[in-house]
């Protein structure tokens, strides 16, 4: 079985997007637990109600953010997982920390990457005038949002969108891409190699489309 941590901060939307497809058999996965730097955050909740272990750790007990960060990953590796998926974590990972963990760490992204990494995406993307708007699931490197980008899905931007409209109407199409890139990675289809990110054993020119991983499903089932 792969074994999977989940990070977040918030909600828990896209965790609980994935332990419902878990418990579809949409995904050859098990969810170990859920890790958040918030002791409030609702995805908490939603893990134990999953029953899925549930820790939290507090930033501000830790001396500094490598600190914290040393001690939440040395928390994840007591799961063994195969994969860390960042799901609405909101921190920035100390680079000796991730770079141990490199090429077993995604987090998904509410922006058609390189365009605008970091926070208010929706509001940039209609600042910019943008036709077309998305999320991108990717490799987590050092560089904030700015590891290989392994899937994305498209959105287009309508007349009349606020930032609130386009990242409503983009929820839904985010927990898609993350169910299914898990699903393809899980599988053995995904890896990273150097800075290249390889699907069945070549490297991506660019990112796997959420459709086209949709349109494979049939076949990844039996694999």
């Amino acid at each position: 079985m792969f074994d999977v941590v989940v990070l977040a901060s918030g909600r828990g939307s896209n965790f609980a997007a994935l332990i419902a497809a878990q418990h579809r058999g949409e995904l050859p996965i098990r969810i170990r637990a859920l890790l958040s730097d918030k002791r409030t955050a609702p995805a908490l909740l939603l893990a134990e109600n999953a029953g899925v272990e549930a820790v939290a750790l507090a930033p501000r007990e830790f001396a500094d953010r490598a600190s914290f960060d040393r001690t939440l990953f040395a928390r994840a590796a007591e799961f063994a997982p195969d994969l860390i998926v960042l799901a609405g974590y909101m921190r920035v990972i100390d680079s000796a920390v991730i770079e141990a963990w490199r090429g077993k760490v995604i987090n998904i992204h509410p922006s058609l990457l390189p365009k605008y990494p970091g926070l208010h995406t929706h509001a940039r993307a209609l600042e910019a005038g943008d036709a077309v708007h998305g999320a991108s699931v990717h490799f987590v490197t050092a560089e904030l949002d700015g590891g290989p980008v392994i899937s994305q899905v498209e959105l287009p931007v309508l007349a009349g969108d606020t930032p609130e409209l386009l990242a409503e109407r983009l929820l839904h199409l985010e927990h898609q891409l993350l169910v299914a890139t898990v699903g393809v990675i899980a599988r053995g289809r995904v890896t990273l190699r150097a800075r290249a990110v390889q699907y069945d054993g070549h490297a991506l020119v660019k990112p796997l489309r959420l459709e086209d991983i949709q349109q494979g499903a049939s076949t990844l089932a039996g694999t």
